[in-house]
């Protein structure tokens, strides 16, 4: 059987070269259409994961707790696959208001804070934006603000001819569609999230919400709208999605963590749905991914809560235990790294209140040697 056609090579000219640019067919995939019998295991394999997620979510007293690491780490890794080197460590300490050897990088992950949180936002609000061009050009504008990349039209779509790869535009890699097609493919895209009511019957809403997110995610990459931060938006496009089609009710996985370990593989799959029309292989990936990341992130809730849960019994059982302790523990799955006059600020305290709290969990190992240098800040 010939493989299927995803999208059609017209001439665009960038830099005084002409080049093939590839501009994609509408969502779902047809000739032939997708087989929605073909992904029902791996659907349903990713889909319980999601729902034991959220089911361990409540062996944690507050939720919070779950979603200040879980989005860090989403924040971060999807920074790190295009490049950015700041850790974890780094984003903890920028947070504690300590001085950075990388602050460009670290900037770069807060920034995708930002934009997330924006996203997420609206969709919440009664008065919000939808998903949509609107919405992902604002986003896009919080991701670019001040950082590398600031100079090249921030929350706007793309002007101009970009690629992928090489070191001009005719050697690239990959060649998206020309800055006049880009409007109306994602206008398509959208509607694809969106379908109208008269089209409920259609392909499409035969298609399980996860395989749509992922055929949402290569046709947003494919098309490339912006002129930076393309992989960035894909992937907070995935994180939205999930939360807004009901998948699971906070964003509790960093599925950019997967992508990461693959990453080679990751991009060699977007080839294939634009060079071969491989969209099963593409939606195969993507559905593993999703099981992966939520059965780690599982795992993770539970050792958290167990880990939590005996720490409290250690505190509560130590005749030392205070009101401003006890208070300062529950802040620390929120707050890693500290000092010890934002605990003051915290807690709303006297300055030796907060101190005797700190050294109290220091006694106890509940804080350790790490913590100690920014304790004096």
């Amino acid at each position: 059987m010939a493989p299927r056609i995803t999208g059609t090579y017209i001439t665009s000219t960038t830099t005084g070269e002409a080049v093939r640019a590839f501009v994609p067919a509408p969502l779902p995939p047809t000739a032939p259409t997708l087989n929605p019998a073909d992904f029902a295991p791996a659907n349903r394999a990713a889909e319980m994961a999601l729902a034991r997620l959220a089911g361990v979510a409540g062996l944690v007293p507050s939720v919070d707790w779950l979603l200040y690491s879980a989005i860090r780490k989403e924040a971060l890794l999807t920074s790190q696959i295009e490049g950015t080197q700041a850790t974890l460590v780094d984003l903890f300490n920028n947070e504690a208001g300590q001085t950075l050897a990388n602050p460009d990088d670290v900037e770069e992950v807060t920034n995708y804070l930002r934009a997330f949180h924006h996203v997420q936002s609206q969709l919440r609000s009664p008065d919000g934006l939808p998903l949509s061009v609107r919405l992902l050009c604002q986003a896009h504008r919080l991701l670019m603000d001040g950082v590398r990349g600031a100079g090249r039209q921030p929350g706007e779509l793309r002007q101009s001819q970009n690629w992928i790869g090489g070191t001009r535009p005719g050697n690239a890699v990959f060649v998206p569609p020309p800055p006049q097609q880009v409007p109306a493919l994602l206008a398509d895209m959208e509607r694809f999230i969106h379908p109208p009511l008269a089209d409920a019957d259609n392909n499409a809403s035969r298609l399980p919400s996860l395989v749509r997110i992922a055929l949402v995610h290569v046709q947003f990459e494919t098309i490339h709208p912006f002129l930076d931060g393309n992989g960035r938006m894909g992937r907070l496009l995935i994180a939205a999605l999930i939360e807004q089609w009901g998948l699971l009710p906070e964003p509790l996985m960093y599925v950019s963590g997967f992508l990461k370990q693959h990453q080679a593989e990751y991009y060699r799959r977007l080839g294939a749905v634009r060079t071969d029309g491989d969209w099963e292989g593409w939606v195969a990936f993507f559905l593993e991914g999703v099981a992966v990341a939520a059965e780690q992130a599982e795992r993770s809730i539970v050792s958290l809560a167990s880990l939590i849960n005996a720490d409290r019994r250690r505190l509560l059982q130590t005749p030392k235990a205070t009101t401003a302790s006890l208070r300062l523990f529950e802040l620390l799955p929120a707050m890693p790294r500290f000092s010890i006059e934002q605990v003051r600020q915290r807690l709303d305290t006297t300055f030796p209140t907060a101190t005797a709290a700190v050294k109290l969990l220091q006694d106890l190992g509940l804080v350790y040697e790490a913590y100690v240098a920014l304790l004096s800040d």
